[in-house]
Protein backbone atom coordinates (compact mmCIF):
# COMPACT_ATOMS: atom_id res chain seq x y z
CA UNK A 1 0.00 0.00 0.00
CA UNK A 2 1.99 3.91 -0.88
CA UNK A 3 0.76 6.58 0.74
CA UNK A 4 -0.71 9.53 -0.62
CA UNK A 5 0.78 12.27 -0.95
CA UNK A 6 -0.20 15.66 0.33
CA UNK A 7 0.76 19.43 -0.68
CA UNK A 8 1.75 21.40 2.14
CA UNK A 9 3.01 25.21 2.21
CA UNK A 10 5.48 26.73 4.61
CA UNK A 11 6.12 29.70 5.14
CA UNK A 12 10.15 30.89 6.24
CA UNK A 13 11.38 33.84 8.21
CA UNK A 14 14.16 35.20 9.42
CA UNK A 15 15.53 38.24 10.96
CA UNK A 16 18.89 37.29 13.19
CA UNK A 17 22.01 35.87 12.60
CA UNK A 18 22.59 36.58 8.73
CA UNK A 19 18.71 36.23 7.79
CA UNK A 20 19.25 35.98 3.87
CA UNK A 21 21.79 32.59 4.84
CA UNK A 22 19.76 31.30 7.25
CA UNK A 23 16.48 31.05 4.93
CA UNK A 24 18.24 29.53 2.38
CA UNK A 25 19.70 27.35 4.17
CA UNK A 26 16.05 26.44 5.71
CA UNK A 27 15.16 26.06 2.44
CA UNK A 28 18.29 23.30 1.90
CA UNK A 29 16.66 21.76 5.44
CA UNK A 30 13.37 21.53 4.08
CA UNK A 31 14.79 19.67 1.14
CA UNK A 32 15.92 17.06 3.81
CA UNK A 33 12.90 16.53 5.54
CA UNK A 34 11.80 13.02 5.73
CA UNK A 35 8.92 11.50 3.70
CA UNK A 36 8.66 15.16 2.39
CA UNK A 37 9.69 16.65 -1.37
CA UNK A 38 10.26 20.21 -1.81
CA UNK A 39 8.56 21.01 -4.96
CA UNK A 40 9.26 24.98 -4.94
CA UNK A 41 10.43 28.02 -3.01
CA UNK A 42 9.70 31.26 -3.84
CA UNK A 43 12.20 34.66 -4.04
CA UNK A 44 13.33 35.72 -0.92
CA UNK A 45 11.59 39.40 0.46
CA UNK A 46 12.40 41.90 3.04
CA UNK A 47 9.38 43.13 5.28
CA UNK A 48 9.00 45.09 8.12
CA UNK A 49 8.61 43.22 11.75
CA UNK A 50 5.14 42.87 12.50
CA UNK A 51 4.21 43.37 16.57
CA UNK A 52 7.31 44.37 18.20
CA UNK A 53 8.89 47.59 16.70
CA UNK A 54 12.54 48.45 16.60
CA UNK A 55 13.92 44.71 15.86
CA UNK A 56 16.06 44.07 12.36
CA UNK A 57 13.63 43.44 9.25
CA UNK A 58 12.75 39.92 8.39
CA UNK A 59 13.56 38.52 5.18
CA UNK A 60 10.79 35.69 3.95
CA UNK A 61 9.79 32.74 1.65
CA UNK A 62 7.33 30.38 1.24
CA UNK A 63 8.29 26.50 -0.20
CA UNK A 64 6.11 24.16 -1.65
CA UNK A 65 6.27 20.62 -0.39
CA UNK A 66 4.82 17.23 -0.87
CA UNK A 67 4.72 15.01 1.64
CA UNK A 68 3.34 11.54 2.68
CA UNK A 69 3.71 12.87 6.65
CA UNK A 70 0.61 14.10 8.67
CA UNK A 71 0.36 17.72 8.99
CA UNK A 72 1.09 17.47 13.32
CA UNK A 73 4.24 15.27 12.26
CA UNK A 74 4.56 17.90 9.50
CA UNK A 75 4.70 20.69 11.84
CA UNK A 76 7.05 18.43 14.24
CA UNK A 77 9.76 18.15 11.86
CA UNK A 78 9.35 21.55 11.09
CA UNK A 79 10.18 22.12 15.07
CA UNK A 80 13.41 20.19 14.98
CA UNK A 81 14.40 22.13 12.47
CA UNK A 82 13.96 25.54 13.78
CA UNK A 83 16.09 24.38 16.48
CA UNK A 84 18.45 23.01 14.45
CA UNK A 85 18.73 26.77 13.32
CA UNK A 86 18.70 28.18 17.10
CA UNK A 87 15.16 28.93 17.80
CA UNK A 88 14.16 30.02 20.75
CA UNK A 89 10.22 31.11 21.53
CA UNK A 90 10.99 33.91 24.29
CA UNK A 91 8.10 36.15 23.71
CA UNK A 92 5.38 36.19 20.66
CA UNK A 93 6.73 38.28 17.71
CA UNK A 94 10.30 37.89 19.27
CA UNK A 95 13.42 38.74 16.49
CA UNK A 96 14.27 35.04 15.52
CA UNK A 97 16.97 33.13 13.62
CA UNK A 98 14.37 31.02 11.73
CA UNK A 99 10.53 30.76 11.99
CA UNK A 100 8.77 27.81 10.17
CA UNK A 101 5.16 28.44 9.84
CA UNK A 102 2.84 25.01 8.25
CA UNK A 103 0.35 27.78 6.12
CA UNK A 104 -1.55 25.30 4.05
CA UNK A 105 -1.56 21.32 4.00
CA UNK A 106 -3.97 20.43 1.00
CA UNK A 107 -7.65 22.35 1.63
CA UNK A 108 -7.35 20.73 5.18
CA UNK A 109 -9.43 22.96 7.99
CA UNK A 110 -8.00 21.81 11.32
CA UNK A 111 -8.10 23.29 14.70
CA UNK A 112 -6.54 21.58 17.33
CA UNK A 113 -4.43 22.60 20.59
CA UNK A 114 -1.29 22.09 18.95
CA UNK A 115 -2.08 23.00 14.85
CA UNK A 116 -4.26 25.08 13.30
CA UNK A 117 -5.10 25.02 9.27
CA UNK A 118 -4.98 27.10 7.62
CA UNK A 119 -2.58 29.11 9.63
CA UNK A 120 -5.45 31.86 11.10
CA UNK A 121 -3.71 35.00 10.20
CA UNK A 122 -1.86 34.26 6.70
CA UNK A 123 -4.41 36.54 4.81
CA UNK A 124 -3.55 39.53 6.63
CA UNK A 125 0.58 39.18 6.26
CA UNK A 126 2.02 40.61 2.80
CA UNK A 127 5.13 38.25 3.74
CA UNK A 128 2.94 35.21 3.01
CA UNK A 129 0.43 35.95 0.25
CA UNK A 130 2.89 37.59 -1.50
CA UNK A 131 5.56 34.83 -1.69
CA UNK A 132 2.75 32.11 -1.85
CA UNK A 133 1.12 33.50 -5.05
CA UNK A 134 4.47 33.95 -6.56
CA UNK A 135 4.87 29.98 -6.75
CA UNK A 136 1.09 29.55 -6.23
CA UNK A 137 -0.71 32.15 -8.68
CA UNK A 138 -4.06 30.15 -8.15
CA UNK A 139 -3.94 29.47 -4.46
CA UNK A 140 -7.29 29.19 -2.23
CA UNK A 141 -7.24 29.19 1.66
CA UNK A 142 -10.14 27.42 2.90
CA UNK A 143 -12.68 29.24 4.51
CA UNK A 144 -11.06 32.28 3.04
CA UNK A 145 -10.88 31.93 -1.08
CA UNK A 146 -8.33 32.95 -3.25
CA UNK A 147 -5.24 34.57 -1.82
CA UNK A 148 -4.98 37.03 -4.55
CA UNK A 149 -8.26 38.50 -3.18
CA UNK A 150 -6.24 38.71 0.12
CA UNK A 151 -3.56 41.41 -1.66
CA UNK A 152 -5.52 44.65 -0.91
CA UNK A 153 -5.68 43.77 2.52
CA UNK A 154 -2.03 44.10 3.00
CA UNK A 155 -1.44 46.35 0.58
CA UNK A 156 -0.11 48.91 2.72
CA UNK A 157 2.60 46.48 4.54
CA UNK A 158 6.23 46.96 3.22
CA UNK A 159 7.64 44.21 1.17
CA UNK A 160 10.40 43.91 -0.99
CA UNK A 161 12.06 41.19 -3.60
CA UNK A 162 15.18 40.57 -3.27
CA UNK A 163 16.17 37.70 -5.50
CA UNK A 164 15.34 35.62 -8.49
CA UNK A 165 12.66 33.11 -7.54
CA UNK A 166 14.67 29.30 -6.48
CA UNK A 167 12.89 27.13 -8.48
CA UNK A 168 13.58 23.27 -6.94
CA UNK A 169 12.95 20.48 -9.83
CA UNK A 170 9.34 21.86 -10.47
CA UNK A 171 7.49 24.76 -12.19
CA UNK A 172 4.25 26.33 -10.46
CA UNK A 173 2.61 24.19 -13.19
CA UNK A 174 3.50 21.29 -11.25
CA UNK A 175 3.13 22.04 -8.24
CA UNK A 176 -0.91 22.51 -9.28
CA UNK A 177 -0.59 19.47 -11.09
CA UNK A 178 0.51 17.46 -8.20
CA UNK A 179 -2.64 18.77 -6.40
CA UNK A 180 -5.03 17.82 -9.08
CA UNK A 181 -3.54 13.92 -9.08
CA UNK A 182 -4.13 14.47 -5.30
CA UNK A 183 -7.45 15.17 -6.09
CA UNK A 184 -8.31 12.55 -8.82
CA UNK A 185 -7.35 10.14 -6.10
CA UNK A 186 -9.26 11.10 -3.71
CA UNK A 187 -12.00 10.77 -5.88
Amino acid sequence: MTESAHLAFVALGANLAEPVAQVRAAGEALAGLPHSRLLQMSSLYRTAPVGIRGQPDFINAVAALSTTLAPQQLLDALFVVERRFGRRRDFPQAPRTLDLDLLLYDQLSLDSEQLRLPHPRMHLRAFVIAPLLEIEPTCRIPGRGSAAAWLPAVSQQRIERLAPREVVKKSSRAVRDAGRERASDET
